[in-house]
């Protein structure tokens, strides 16, 4: 497998916030788009993979990592993100491209798509979901309280509150215990895949983290679903507890004639735990759209 350079960027996006962005390869343009408090690493087996036969372009979030957070946190949208995305192919000159999209990667997607339906060939979604994930996450409403816990702390003792997380994040017990709630498979993924996405959600500004995941908590894209017109592919982790195949069941069921493919020892990042699983489905999805996935 041939060394594939990168190329990397900024844009401006509609608010001017920059963002921050990388792309390699050449050919039928793919954008991945990660989970929230997520890092282009999440991506990494996918971008070494499909760089060979395809323009690959990764980018981080506004309030993410290289990416700059928005002067007005009322623009810590999803209808900002998608906004962002937009801007991204439009920089780039790019007329349609296939978007895929892990966990909330896939919410936003679909946002993205009932705004932009024409910059969208196609669609994969990877441990994705549309509604609020928390509700009933493990069974009961625990982890939903446990945020609204968070952020009314954090808006009572702001530094301490962003002290005590990026103390509780870094701690490799808390790894641990993430691999444990089914967010990653650490018989499958390498534990230096996991330190780097501690790191990587350690490092965002709290009170920007807390504000994009309210967004996610409050937005509905489950009406979006049956209007999809482009050819999908759905792939979900048998044992994700972070969000659980039936929200990928309920999008094969809404979305027309999309294909769903169920990794069984998969957890939230099924692209991480089983790559060359992973790819395979998505090569194959590629190759049956022909024509209709193409590059300009």
């Amino acid at each position: 497998m041939k060394l594939i350079p990168k190329s990397t960027g900024t844009f401006k996006s509609f608010d001017g916030t920059r963002i921050y962005y990388e792309v390699r390869g050449e050919g039928t343009p793919i954008v991945l788009n990660y989970g929230i408090g997520c890092l282009i690493n999440h991506w990494r087996p996918q971008i070494k993979h499909f760089g060979q036969n395809y323009k690959v372009i990764t980018y981080d979030y506004r309030a993410h990592h290289r990416s700059e957070i928005p002067e007005n946190h009322e623009h810590l949208t999803i209808d900002a993100l998608a906004q962002d995305l937009k801007g991204l192919l439009d920089h780039l000159e790019i007329h349609d491209a296939s978007l895929w999209g892990h966990s909330f990667g896939a919410q936003m997607l679909v946002r993205f798509y009932d705004l932009f339906p024409e910059l969208t060939n196609s669609l994969v979604f990877v441990n994705g979901f549309v509604q609020n994930p928390l509700a009933g996450m493990f069974g009961s409403d625990m982890t939903e309280s446990a945020f609204r816990l968070l952020k009314g702390a954090y808006k009572t003792l702001p530094e301490t509150i962003s002290f005590l997380w990026k103390f509780g994040i870094n701690n490799p017990l808390a790894i641990q215990l993430s691999a444990l709630a089914g967010g990653f498979n650490l018989k499958l993924t390498s534990l230096k895949d996991v330190e780097i996405y501690a790191r990587g959600i350690a490092s965002m500004d709290l009170n920007a983290f807390i504000t994009l995941f309210e967004s996610m908590l409050k937005y509905d894209g489950k009406p979006i679903l049956e209007r999809i017109e482009v050819p999908t592919l759905i792939i979900g982790g048998k044992q994700d507890s972070v969000t659980p195949q039936e929200h990928q069941e309920a999008m094969h069921r809404l979305i027309k004639g999309s294909e769903f493919c169920m990794v069984p020892y998969g957890s939230h990042c099924t692209q991480l735990d089983m790559p060359e699983l992973v790819n395979l489905k998505i090569e194959r999805f590629l190759r049956s759209l022909g024509d209709k996935l193409r590059p300009t």
